[in-house]
Formats: C-alpha cells, sequence, structure tokens
C-alpha cells in the first residue's frame, strides 16, 4: 500500500490529483470545526465531554464528531447517504426509475440529479430536527447550559439554512474529488471523517482506561483489522463458459469468466440501515424526555444504552435482515441468467434459463448467511466493548468504522494501482 503511494507521488498526473484530494479533504476538515452562527460554543465543548453514550452517534461518525458540535458542515454526508439507499431501493419499486437506470450514462446523470434533490430534503429535515433538539435543550444529555446564545427564530433559520447549505458543499466537494481527484469522492469524505476521531479516541482509552488497556485495543484491534480485509476480499467464484458462434464469416465466443460473488455482497449499508431504524425511536424519546409514558420509558431503558442486551439483540437481527434484503435487491439471478442466455453464456454442468437462476439463488443464499454474521458480529464490537471496559460511543475500533475504512483504504489503493499500471507496464518482455 505505501509503496503504491511513494510511486504515485513520483508521476506528475497522479501527484497532481492526490493533492488535488487533499486539498479538498483540508477545506472539509477546516468547515467542520466551524461553528454554526448562534451557537454557544464554550457551552457546547463543556456538554460534549459529559457524553457517555448517544443516540447519533452513527450520525456523529459520519461527521467526524461536528454533529454534536453543531458546526457549518455539522450534518456530514448522512443525508446524501440516506438519499442514495432510498433511491436503490425506489429503482426495484418504481418502472420509471429502473427505465432509467438501463438507459446507461444519460439515465444514471438523472438518478444523480434526483439524488442530489432528495439530499437537500432530507438535509433540510435533518438540521431542523438537530437545531430544534439543540434550541429545547434535549440534544445532549446532563446538560445544563444552553446550547444556543438566542432562542430567537431567526437563530433557529440561520441554522438550519446554514448547515443545509454546508450538506450541499459536502456533495460539490465529493463530486470534486470523484470528477479530478483519485478514488470516489463520496466514500473518501466519510473515510476523513471516521478516521479524523481514531487518533483522539486511542489517546482517550489510553489516558482512561491505563495503558495495558490501550495496548490491549490496539492488538485487538489489529486482528479485526485482518479478518474484515479477509472477508472483505473473500468471493465465491461461479465459472462461466461461452459457446462458440458465427457472426457473418467471423467467429466469436468460445472464452470463459466467472460471476464474482463476495461473502460482504452487502458493504456497509445493513448496518446503517440498522443503525438509522433504531435511531429513529431513540431520537423520538429525546423530543418527549420529560415525558412519564411508558413507551418513552421503555425507549430509554432498552433502545438508546448499547450495553443492554435487548438493544445488541434487535441490532444484530435487523442487520442479519437487512444484509439478505440488500442483496435481494441489488442483485438479480433472474437477470443475470438470462443476459448470459442471450450472449450464449452458462454455467458449466448447469442448463441455462430457469436452472441457472435457480443455482444462482442457492450460491447468493448460502454465501450471504456468513456475510450477515460477520456484519453483525463486526457491528456489536464497540457495543461490547462499552460492557467489558466502559468504553463510550466514540470507541475506535467500532465496526462501523473499519468496515469503511477498510472498504475505502482497499478500493482507493486498487485505483491508484491500476493507473500506475496503465503508466508503467512491462509486460512480460523486460
Amino acid at each position: 500500500m505505501l509503496s503504491a503511494f511513494a510511486n504515485a507521488f513520483r508521476t506528475p498526473d497522479l501527484r497532481r490529483k492526490l493533492l488535488f484530494v487533499l486539498m479538498i479533504i483540508t477545506i472539509f476538515r477546516l468547515g467542520s470545526q466551524i461553528p454554526a452562527p448562534g451557537v454557544n460554543v464554550a457551552n457546547v465543548q463543556e456538554c460534549i465531554g459529559s457524553q457517555t453514550n448517544s443516540a447519533y452517534s452513527l450520525i456523529n461518525l459520519f461527521s467526524g464528531g461536528a454533529l454534536l458540535q453543531l458546526t457549518i458542515f455539522a450534518l456530514g454526508i448522512m443525508p446524501y447517504i440516506t438519499a442514495s439507499i432510498i433511491l436503490q431501493l425506489l429503482v426495484v419499486v418504481i418502472p420509471r426509475l429502473e427505465a432509467l437506470k438501463k438507459e446507461g450514462q444519460a439515465g444514471q446523470t438523472k438518478i444523480t440529479q434526483y439524488t442530489r434533490y432528495l439530499t437537500l430534503g432530507l438535509a433540510l429535515l435533518q438540521a431542523t430536527g438537530i437545531v430544534a433538539l439543540a434550541r429545547s435543550g434535549n440534544l445532549l444529555q446532563n446538560c445544563s447550559g444552553s446550547l444556543l446564545h438566542s432562542d430567537s427564530t431567526s437563530t433557529f433559520l440561520v441554522m438550519v439554512v446554514t448547515m443545509t447549505a454546508g450538506t450541499a458543499v459536502i456533495m460539490w466537494l465529493g463530486e470534486l474529488i470523484t470528477d479530478r481527484g483519485i478514488g470516489n469522492g463520496m466514500s473518501l469524505l466519510i473515510f476523513t471523517q471516521v478516521v479524523s476521531g481514531f487518533p483522539g479516541s486511542l489517546w482517550a482509552v489510553g489516558k482512561s482506561k491505563g495503558w495495558w488497556v490501550f495496548a490491549v485495543v490496539i492488538l485487538i484491534g489489529l486482528v479485526v483489522i485482518a479478518a474484515v480485509i479477509f472477508i472483505e476480499q473473500a468471493q465465491r467464484r461461479i465459472p462461466v463458459q461461452y459457446a462458440r458462434r458465427m457472426v457473418g464469416r467471423k467467429m466469436f465466443g468460445g472464452s470463459s469468466t466467472y460471476i464474482p460473488l463476495k461473502v460482504n455482497q452487502a458493504g456497509v449499508i445493513p448496518v446503517i440501515f440498522a443503525s438509522s431504524l433504531l435511531y429513529l425511536p431513540a431520537m423520538a424519546a429525546q423530543f418527549n424526555r420529560d415525558s412519564s409514558s411508558k413507551w418513552v420509558v421503555f425507549i430509554n431503558d432498552y433502545l438508546v444504552k448499547g450495553s443492554h442486551p435487548l438493544y445488541m439483540l434487535a441490532f444484530f437481527l435487523l442487520i442479519v435482515f437487512f444484509t439478505y434484503f440488500y442483496v435481494s435487491i441489488t442483485f438479480n439471478p433472474e437477470e443475470v441468467a438470462d443476459n448470459m442466455k442471450k450472449y450464449g453464456g452458462f454455467i458449466p454442468g448447469i442448463r441455462a434459463g430457469k436452472p441457472t437462476e435457480d443455482y444462482l439463488s442457492y450460491v447468493l443464499s448460502r454465501i450471504t448467511l456468513p456475510g450477515a454474521l460477520y456484519l453483525g458480529l463486526i457491528a456489536l464490537i464497540p457495543l461490547i466493548a462499552f460492557v467489558f471496559i466502559n468504553a463510550n460511543q466514540n470507541f475506535p475500533f467500532g465496526g462501523t468504522s473499519i468496515l469503511i475504512m477498510v472498504g475505502v483504504a482497499l478500493d482507493t489503493v486498487k485505483q491508484i494501482e491500476s493507473q500506475l499500471q496503465q503508466r508503467n507496464y512491462e509486460g512480460f518482455l523486460r
């Protein structure tokens, strides 16, 4: 990995792209530290220090801690992620969007435009909710001071508009990286926010729990990262043979390839789905924190604290469910089997058409089970750490953060290596 980056900086074109990405990341991190207008920074910092576990841990993770600090980039990349997931689900449900997807680049451009509009709408809703909680004093637990300098409507509106505009700027920065830099822009921005809190979280573990616990956490973290890399790279390769066919006077086909089915076909999406679903009742309970109704008490007792066994069980089962659900809508065995049949492809030993579809469904369901269990166990790591070493929600080796860091790092390094091979390809004659 390090040699790939070193070689990239020796190539002028790649060096310009990498420096451009670093410049955008610097601007992004700077915006994540600038407070929104009307925020009482001193009180916010004092209240953040008293937090042990938070209902907003996932959004705060994707914002690099900017959410609870109420900065101009407080919402981070989360509205865009949510909008992208919603559009992916709607493509399966709405025939018009499915037709756009099949149109190629022009249709994908239209879907991207819809994603941007939906992102701004979600950002407006989330900003309104977060600022309303900050205004009422329910955003942070055990906080007596006011988070805003003024409770006026004008301050409220300015903060909402600022945070929504910040999300639009983040979208623009991500697209700039994708067009003029290396890697996927949105993924790199998420990676930046997750990694930004890593050194501070490690240092906090060492200072509060002792350096022996720190060493054990580092050791376990390295083992988990190695396991995640192994599983993320693991795949089942289904061989595909193409029959020879004559087109005019030319012979086509006769080649062999394979269909790669990854063990973790769904990526980090099921974890985001499950966390978001558990986040909704906790958010509703925050708005009614002073209420004594049974449902508010139940949510506060069982569905807010990550250390409770019921929360862990619900989180694990939701991840397993959403893994199967997401894989079923993103990989269509019927469509794959039809495409293979259309171009004269077949799986050795399996007849084309319906038998191929059944075989692909069978393999996919079998390979999704270990992938779902793996995601569930990885996501439970910070919750288990909260029980055993009394860690907070910023535990450095959290399941979601490791999945994001490893996945984005592997993808970016692959893109750098592919561009290096295009420039330095030597072939087999030296």
